[in-house]
């Protein structure tokens, strides 16, 4: 069981590392397995506007309304986001209000304080059980209580460049790749800890390709399988025709060419009506 937990805790830190570098040289500065209380209950990442300025990266999906504090759950692929989740996140939203407002003569407002979950699986039992609303793909707003929590599902997101960091996370080796090529390292530290988490997904397991190429591939394929026939045309008009022939033998385009003829023969041979 111990070994499980660490497992776990390495890739709640890494997400939260990643981040960190993220906003590298933003006004945001970001704190990992934050300790909340005199018992030690950490929080995984925590987003502090520390400065002025709007020097902030693109944000993933479901980021974009950053607050002034913004705390964070993270649930790797072998968790579930479940009701439990939810409320040590709401719990830990508690303290940390008393914790940043206890040199001040009241409360912080609740509204500087925003709540994420951010999963790399569905919850599907817990959006059957509170008030769920979709946002966008991959982005939901889940009301717990009088809290509202944003949750960012990782294997949901689209594949743009914002979203990259996210995709290091998602249980898919597709997305993974994109995310490993496309992510934009901001600080040192981030070549190490891209290759600490590829390491992490080749322990488990999980082949995956370490090229855009790769990922370009079979992401065309599944573009190309969704596209309307009448639409192919429109595709290749632009490719130049020895690209469009590119790995097809002189035998496969003689069998074709052939097969064409045939064709015409055949539509040729048949009697045409006579108009009434």
């Amino acid at each position: 069981m111990a070994e499980e937990d660490d497992s776990l805790r390495e890739w709640h830190r890494l997400f939260g590392l990643f981040l960190a570098d993220y906003f590298t040289d933003s006004p945001f500065d970001v704190e990992v397995e934050s300790d909340l209380s005199v018992q030690q209950q950490f929080l995984d990442v925590i987003i502090i506007r520390r400065r002025k300025g709007n020097n902030i990266p693109p944000m993933p999906d479901g980021l974009e309304v950053l607050a002034d504090h913004n705390l964070i759950t993270f649930k790797s692929h072998h968790e579930a986001l479940d009701g439990w989740a939810m409320k040590e996140l709401v719990g830990h939203s508690v303290a940390y209000r008393k914790l940043v407002s206890r040199k001040l003569p009241k409360l912080i407002p609740e509204e500087r304080i925003r709540l994420f979950a951010i999963s790399a699986r569905f919850p599907n039992k817990l959006s059957k059980e509170v008030p769920w609303q979709t946002v966008r793909d991959g982005v939901y707003d889940c009301d717990w209580g009088t809290d509202r929590v944003r949750v960012v599902v990782t294997s949901q997101l689209a594949t743009t460049e914002p979203n990259a960091i996210m995709h290091l996370f998602s249980p898919s080796r597709e997305l993974l790749a994109f995310g490993q090529a496309t992510y934009r390292q901001r600080s040192e530290k981030s070549s190490h800890l891209l290759k600490k988490v590829l390491k992490n997904w080749r322990n488990e397991g999980l082949a995956m390709p370490f090229t855009m190429q790769d990922f370009m591939r079979e992401y065309m394929k599944e573009e190309l399988a969704e596209l309307p026939k009448e639409k192919f045309a429109d595709v290749l008009a632009d490719v130049p025709i020895e690209q469009r022939l590119a790995g097809v033998s002189k035998e496969q385009l003689e069998k074709y060419l052939a097969e064409l003829d045939a064709k015409g023969a055949k539509s040729k041979s048949k009697p045409k009506r006579k108009k009434k």
